[in-house]
Parts: structure tokens; C-alpha cells; sequence
């Protein structure tokens, strides 16, 4: 399990819970507006996994729960272990995940493994590839990660940063249409950390968010701006 980053204290990356985040290393993808783009393309120095299990230990009645972001966690061939060892301390897990290992998210799902997943729908099927930066993809490993949060077998968001070059509101209106019956889903205002991958983006200003919010907003339960 390489783990790149550990943030001991958040009261926003897992709803309702006071949590401790872990970064994971490497991703499948490559998307240019990604802001934890050290974890994706650059050597990082490893913390060791007894480090962040020993802060858990030391942080028992304190914390709720774990995030384990990314980077893309499933890719991890600890994954697994790392959610255990949170769920065997009496803690809640919630991942971070880009759905496009469905069999892994279904497992971790059936094991009782997560709590808690938020997975990223990066824009509408068709512009899919170019968003994450990749020549082509298999968009249907992302349809059956969706089709298999709308069961609700577990609590779940979805959600999409939007970048203003990459985004359009006919974007989000098919993007709502393909997550149609969710609870939630959450829009994300991209911002430049200084750290990503790609240049020249930008994020759209309130009257285009407010736009892309009206587009999927009658397909979906409750929909909210987050970071303006």
C-alpha cells in the first residue's frame, strides 16, 4: 500500500463525521484538472501504513472515520487490508473512487468494507475520454460503477468538477439524465491548486455554475455547489 499523503484532521471530506483523510499513490487516469497531481505523476515519499494506523489508535473516541483518497485507491492492491484495518478499530470508511473499477467497488461494497462512497463523474459519456485525459476508455466500467451506487446498497454522492474549458450546461444535462434517481450530487468548482496537470483551465463563473446546476437538477434528489 503506497500512501502519499495523510491529512490528521477534516470536518468536510466525509459528510457529517469527524475524519482523518489518507492519500493513496498512482491513478488510472490522467484528467488535466486534477489537483492531487503529485500523486499522479511524480515519485512521492511513502508513509508507512503502521504510522497512520498508530495515529488511529492514539485518536480513539476522537475521529468518526477514514477518507481514503487518491490518487485512485482501488488501484492498490492493499486497498482491501487498509479498510479493514480502519473497520476492525470501530471507524467508518468512505472512499474516493473514479468508478472505474466496478468489480473491485463492488466487492469492497459486498465485504461491508465502506461506509461511504464518492465517485467522480467526470462529464457526459461522450466527452469522457478527453476529460480524464486519455485517448479512449471503457465508458461502460463507469456505467456499471453508477448502476451499482443507484442501488444504494451503500450511502453515496456523486459528483463532477466543472471546469469552464471542459464543461458545458448540455453537459450536465446529460450527465443527469445518466444519474437519474440519485440522492445526491454535488458540483464542484475547480480551482488551481498549482499542482495539476494539465494548463489553461479555469473555472466557470457563478451564472454558468448556477446553469449547470439548473441542468441536472430535475433529475436528481438534491443538487449543491461546492467551493464558491
Amino acid at each position: 500500500m503506497i500512501i502519499g499523503g495523510f491529512q490528521k484532521m477534516s470536518m468536510v471530506d466525509f459528510p457529517e463525521k469527524i475524519a482523518c483523510t489518507v492519500f493513496t499513490y498512482g491513478c488510472n487516469f490522467r484528467c488535466p484538472f486534477c489537483h492531487n497531481a503529485g500523486l499522479v505523476t511524480q515519485e512521492v515519499s511513502q508513509i508507512p501504513l503502521c504510522e497512520i494506523l498508530s495515529y488511529l489508535d492514539k485518536r480513539k473516541g476522537i475521529l468518526d472515520g477514514v477518507c481514503i483518497s487518491g490518487g485512485e485507491p482501488l488501484i492498490q492492491e492493499g486497498s482491501f487490508e487498509l479498510m479493514e484495518e480502519i473497520k476492525s478499530r470501530g471507524l467508518s470508511v468512505k472512499l474516493d473512487t473514479n468508478g472505474y473499477l466496478p468489480e473491485k467497488l463492488e466487492k469492497a461494497i459486498e465485504l461491508g468494507l465502506v461506509d461511504y462512497v464518492a465517485m467522480d463523474i467526470k462529464n457526459s459519456k461522450e466527452k469522457y475520454a478527453k476529460t480524464v485525459g486519455l485517448d479512449r476508455i471503457d465508458i461502460s466500467k463507469i456505467e456499471k460503477s453508477v448502476s451499482l451506487l443507484l442501488q444504494g446498497r451503500v450511502e453515496y454522492e456523486f459528483r463532477t468538477t466543472a471546469v469552464k474549458e471542459l464543461h458545458s450546461a448540455e453537459d450536465f444535462k446529460s450527465i443527469g439524465e445518466w444519474i437519474k434517481g440519485a440522492e445526491r450530487y454535488y458540483i464542484q468548482a475547480f480551482v488551481d491548486s498549482g499542482n495539476i496537470i494539465g494548463s489553461g483551465l479555469s473555472c466557470p463563473d457563478i451564472t454558468e455554475l448556477n446553469a449547470f446546476k439548473d441542468a441536472v437538477s430535475p433529475y436528481v434528489g438534491a443538487v449543491e455547489l461546492r467551493g464558491v
